[in-house]
């Protein structure tokens, strides 16, 4: 992943890259009104609780803001971002675990990418608890908007280490053109029917350095 940076205008490529997010985010969004409604009612019929999953998450430039989620567990269960989430976890709703295996339940962040504080291609969200963990290094990750899918994504997901994930993530920083964009998009869309790196080895997807402490509720 040695790539030479490429050479652009920061202000030239963040407008074309804006301009992609709005082009593809709002035709989707209309798109899937309808399937949305469908999901919300099957998820308040299937078990009691909120239709969203919302959650403190940091952006581009250290920035809070609460990404959209179906949402795909009981509703008192400790939030899934903080436990080990595994194939066979028991706090997936039946609605939930369908969400998941498809990825629709990440589909509502459209709403962010509409509103800026997403892009449709980028490194996935962070929680405020990983930030904290960075070293500077790792903190270039945050010098781009967050994605709804992303470079690590189509190289493994779930299935390589958090390291790995990073260092894809630095090289998107570093290497983003609207080509690979494009090209992450389409692969995304193979990922997601092959279901691939849903969960780490083992069926158990990894945490984030050391036990995090135990707060919040979904």
């Amino acid at each position: 992943m040695n790539v030479k940076q490429k050479s652009r205008s920061p202000s030239v490529a963040s407008g074309l890259k804006r301009l992609l997010d709005i082009a593809l985010a709002l035709p989707a969004l209309t798109a899937l009104a309808v399937p949305f409604a469908l999901i919300a009612a099957a998820i308040k019929l299937d078990s009691p609780g909120p239709v969203f999953f919302r959650q403190e998450r940091v952006g581009k430039d250290s920035r809070s803001f609460i990404p959209l989620k179906f949402r795909t567990m009981e509703h008192c269960s400790r939030r899934e971002e903080i436990d080990t989430v595994s194939k066979d976890d028991p706090r997936f709703t039946k609605v939930g675990r369908f969400l998941r295996t498809w990825g629709l339940d990440e589909l509502p962040q459209l709403w962010n990418v509409l509103k800026g504080e997403m892009s449709l291609v980028g490194p996935r969200p962070t929680l405020r608890y990983q930030v904290e963990r960075y070293d500077d290094r790792q903190r270039r990750r945050l010098l781009v908007s967050p994605g709804l899918t992303g470079w690590a994504l189509i190289h493994g997901r779930n299935a390589i280490s958090w390291q790995e994930r990073i260092e894809y993530d630095l090289w998107y920083v570093d290497n983003w053109t609207l080509w690979v964009d494009l090209k992450v998009l389409l692969r995304t869309l193979v990922v997601v029917l092959k279901r691939e790196g849903l969960y780490g080895p083992g069926g158990v997807n990894e945490m984030f350095g050391m036990e995090p402490p135990e707060e919040g509720k979904e």
